[in-house]
């Protein structure tokens, strides 16, 4: 049943109330620290018996925001099975990211574990029924949860095999290992983005970034469906990094990646859209680079052609052609910007309908109209564009959704 930590997190236990749960988190953090990733879930078993809970287990979301997985537990003799993100407590939770307890299970609980703004999965607790004051030590206990499960994830293999479902293509691989978390934020702005097909996916990509009041946005698309595309689109986020690092703008990072493709990959060409968000004065500053253009959804609705500008030759002609415009417009509190890949909109039914720009917007505007925040609006989104194309996409698709809320 033990593992390492384990004895120590259960003396901690001797304390009681606020003192208690002090002493109980500092065991569980002492003791994850050389822990080893399938030992996780035996010490977290004995933290929440050390804060009075019968059970505490770990399921995390499956990279498709579908299931939620329990993480493998060496010592448990059945495993428990997983559960849908849509249509259960435990995915009610995570779509809210709220505590949700069983109506008819007096003491079961579901947590939701939140890596800043980022959801990852929950915290399955139960408890003697009535034992409400435990609410808010499992609600502590999660979010250290998250930090173990976040910090374990990037040396080991246990966390990354648990949320896939199969294997990955190499493409999708070499891509995954650049893109950043899906969603980041603060309180006045929010940025989330996925990917599909999630397991095939090739030539496009995303990057987020804050630094201070600055927002960074990028969406690519390399052309092709192959390693090579791969290769241009995790080219194309490295010299957006190495540029964005030394205060470069929209402008230099475009020339940037332009320059590297024309270098290393000179087969291949990218589109983009490089923008910066001053959360500080909702100025938004981009660059277009043969990409759709972004979309401004403001009070519910899509501002016809309001993000629409000259866009600029796609990435990796090389060349003397003329300097990359900057474009700029002024967000309004509660502005939501919409950029997406064209495998969004030009995805096709078996029966050859296209998902198109209008049911793009539909889908978002109204899962957003409804309070749904970035990260379950495009959740949402991706289940409609993969249930249109029969869960069969033939080519890359990417939807950005960021909001400005400097009021909230």
């Amino acid at each position: 049943m033990g593992g390492p930590g384990v004895d120590a997190v259960s003396d901690a236990a001797a304390g009681e109330g606020d003192a208690l749960l002090g002493a109980v988190l500092a065991a569980v953090l002492e003791a994850s620290h050389d822990a080893a990733p399938r030992d996780v879930p035996a010490l977290i078993r004995a933290a929440g018996r050390a804060l009075g809970l019968l059970r505490a287990e770990v399921y995390l979301a499956d990279l498709q925001q579908r299931l939620l997985v329990p993480l493998p537990d060496p010592h448990m003799r059945k495993p428990a099975g997983a559960l849908d993100v849509d249509g259960t407590l435990a995915g009610r939770a995570y779509r809210l990211r709220r505590t949700e307890a069983a109506p008819g299970s007096p003491g079961v609980g579901w947590v939701p574990l939140v890596d800043g703004i980022e959801r990852i999965g929950v915290l399955k607790v139960v408890a003697e029924a009535g034992e409400g004051r435990l609410l808010a030590r499992a609600q502590a206990l999660a979010s250290l949860v998250t930090l173990i499960v976040v910090s374990k994830s990037t040396f080991s293999d246990v966390f990354v095999r648990t949320v896939r479902t199969r294997p990955m293509s190499l493409q999708s691989e070499l891509l995954w290992a650049f893109v950043p978390p899906r969603t980041i934020g603060t309180r006045t702005v929010t940025s989330s983005a996925l990917l599909e097909p999630a397991y095939d996916v090739a030539g496009d990509a995303f990057d987020h970034s804050l630094a201070g009041d600055l927002l960074h946005l990028t969406v690519v698309d390399a052309m092709g469906h192959d390693l090579a595309s791969g290769g241009a689109s995790a080219v194309a986020l490295a010299a957006c990094r190495s540029t964005r690092r030394a205060d470069g703008t929209p402008t230099d990072i475009a020339e940037a990646i332009d320059g590297a493709l024309t270098r290393w990959i000179p087969d291949r060409l990218l589109t983009a859209v490089i923008a910066d968000l001053d959360t500080a004065t909702g100025l938004l500053s981009w660059v277009n680079c043969g990409h759709p253009p972004p979309l401004l959804i403001r009070a519910g609705r899509v501002v016809p052609g309001a993000l629409e500008r000259r866009t600029h030759l796609p990435l990796g002609l090389g060349g003397d052609f003329a300097p990359v415009p900057l474009h700029r417009a002024r967000l309004q509190p509660d502005d939501r910007v919409l950029i997406h890949t064209d495998g969004v909109t030009e995805a096709r039914s078996t029966t050859g309908d296209l998902f198109g720009e209008e049911r793009l917007i539909d889908t978002v505007v109204r899962a957003t109209s409804t309070g749904e925040r970035a990260p379950e609006a495009l959740r949402r989104l991706m289940n409609a564009l993969l249930a249109h194309r029969d869960h069969d996409l033939r080519d890359d698709a990417t939807v950005m959704l960021v909001e400005w809320h400097p009021g909230s």
